[in-house]
């Protein structure tokens, strides 16, 4: 033990700086994140406000019980990993697509303005960007103009829930396609020139160095972000689909997030409810994660840890 103190404080003394600097993200997440996770009992309670969580009585699993032979169950778990599948399928591979191209623009300055271009989406706020939205999908929107001009009826998408999920991804692609190429440009500029410069004497094209030496050198960040994506299959951006949905498209639109906000705080407060369909949500997303993260090590031994 004595040791021990004697080594701590050695490194105390070394990286002292070090440390001090990472006491203020250790206080952040300890006071925002895991002190209020004792909040998490409410959802084993039946929790009255007056009584506080500790001195309100304990039903146990009824919550999830009720949750689970609810109609809105297997709704809302269809809605939200179709949502998140459509999102791995399409919106995944987008930035990592955009990434390969943009690295094959040769003139500097239209490769920064299409950088550019594509960066800004990502600034603007939600709620503008579901303005635009629901302005172009409206009635008279610019989309719905494109689309009857195809032959397409004239109608408001937003007022059809076979419609919304294409909108969603879509938007969602559209935004983040362009910030989430940054991190895929950064990875490929940690690429040896060499190994270009020996293909091009072997003789490979562009496309052969892309297939088979750009995106081997970035796979391990793919396969490490897709292991992340995994672990959030239950997770989806409740704030966009709230500032979208209608009661007309809750049948396509509706996930867990937005039930947990209108069950927490919508008309009837039910904190312990959707507490409890909340941390069903999270366990789901951790158990994901951990079988992602198994079976990525198992295949090409590259994991999270």
């Amino acid at each position: 033990m004595k040791q021990l103190g004697s080594h701590l404080a050695r490194e105390f003394r070394v990286n002292k700086y070090l440390i001090l600097m990472i006491v203020p993200v250790l206080l952040f997440y300890t006071l925002f994140h895991y002190f209020p996770m004792y909040g998490a009992t409410i959802a084993f309670k039946n929790f009255q406000i007056a009584e506080g969580v500790w001195n309100s009585p304990w039903i146990g699993f009824k919550h999830f019980e009720d949750f689970f032979s609810s109609y809105y169950f297997w709704r809302l778990l269809k809605n939200t990993l179709l949502l998140n599948f459509y999102q791995l399928l399409f919106g995944f591979p987008a930035p990592i697509v955009f990434a390969l191209l943009i690295n094959e623009i040769a003139g500097r300055f239209f490769k920064r303005l299409v950088q550019t271009i594509t960066y800004l989406p990502h600034f603007i706020s939600l709620i503008v960007i579901c303005g635009m939205i629901t302005q172009f999908a409206a009635r008279d929107g610019m989309i719905v103009d494109m689309l009857v001009w195809l032959g397409m009826e004239r109608t408001a998408l937003l007022g059809h829930p076979e419609f919304f999920r294409s909108i969603y991804i879509t938007s969602d692609i559209w935004q983040h396609v362009g910030w989430g190429s940054i991190i895929y440009l950064a990875a490929i500029t940690s690429i040896n020139p060499e190994q270009y410069e020996a293909s091009r004497i072997d003789g490979a094209n562009r496309f052969k160095q892309m297939l088979h030496i750009t995106l081997p050198g970035i796979m391990p960040i793919i396969i490490i972000l897709f292991i992340l994506k995994v672990g959030s299959m239950m997770d989806v951006g409740f704030e966009k689909i709230i500032l979208l949905y209608n009661p007309n498209t809750y049948s396509t639109a509706d996930v867990i997030n937005t039930f947990v906000y209108r069950k927490g705080l919508g008309a009837t407060f039910e904190f312990s409810y959707a507490t409890a369909v909340g941390l069903f949500q999270s366990v789901f997303n951790f158990s994901l994660l951990l079988l992602a993260n198994w079976f990525s090590r198992k295949v090409n031994e590259t994991s999270l840890w």
